[in-house]
């Protein structure tokens, strides 16, 4: 496991910060539109506390070895986010507050051989369950800005700006027009050996980019798909 327990505090940070916003909505808010096309603020918020349980499906499967699905389907993740998006937002607020809290306790609970066993995401790829902390901490960071309650991409921790680019940049690498990718605030360059420009700047505009989240005259170049299966080779971390 990568520095599980500091992780675990960025992630358990997040998430608080996250209900805070979830506590000062009131119900015309929570209908209000996010900046996920399709989806009000209750759709995200729905989508955050099911996350957080999807993920502790993960946790159970390596505390117990026996597989337990992120999802049954996406289908099912589908039907489940659009079932709890209208409830009162009290209701949200409290179901964040809980899923979060189940998930950061069966981490903190779970016993260091676990960390290592191999979970499935959705999508099908394979990692060890200690990476299910990062996916939690990128959920958590980017739906708190689809919210689009007051938080922004200038929000967002140098730490997790940091670990995002880290990650979602190298699978990257040779499928943009890119050639490389600096975080001017960071002091981070990504070869990603595309026939292209170099983008410089600041890593939360960079990941606004990336993400798709954000548009800024600074990057001309369309976000990629994201995000994808990390460029890890598992068996040798």
């Amino acid at each position: 496991m990568l520095d599980g327990n500091r992780i675990l505090a960025e992630v358990v940070a997040s998430q608080r910060r996250l209900e805070q916003t979830a506590d000062a909505l009131d119900e015309l808010a929570a209908r209000g539109p996010s900046l996920l096309e399709g989806w009000t603020r209750g759709h995200v918020l729905q989508h955050i506390a099911r996350n957080a349980d999807s993920y502790r499906r993960l946790l159970e499967w390596a505390r117990t070895g026996v597989e337990n699905p992120q999802y049954p389907s996406a289908e099912f993740r589908d039907a489940e986010i659009e079932a709890g998006a209208g409830r009162p937002v009290a209701e949200l607020a409290a179901d964040i507050r809980e899923s979060n809290a189940r998930f950061a306790e069966l981490a903190e609970s779970l016993p260091e051989e676990a960390w290592d066993a191999p979970v499935r995401a959705l999508a099908g790829w394979s990692h060890p369950a200690w990476y299910t902390l990062y996916r939690r901490w990128r959920e958590v960071e980017v739906h708190h800005v689809d919210l689009d309650a007051g938080r922004t991409p200038a929000d967002w921790p140098l730490p997790y700006v940091r670990w995002e680019l880290a990650d979602s940049l190298p699978p990257l690498r040779g499928r943009l027009p890119i050639s490389r990718v600096t975080a001017t605030d960071l002091d981070l360059t990504f070869e990603l050996d595309g026939d292209g420009p170099a983008l410089e700047d600041e890593g939360h505009r960079l990941l606004a980019w990336l993400t798709g989240r954000a548009a800024t005259s600074r990057i001309a170049v369309p976000s990629p798909e994201w995000p994808s299966a990390p460029a890890v080779d598992w068996s040798q971390v």
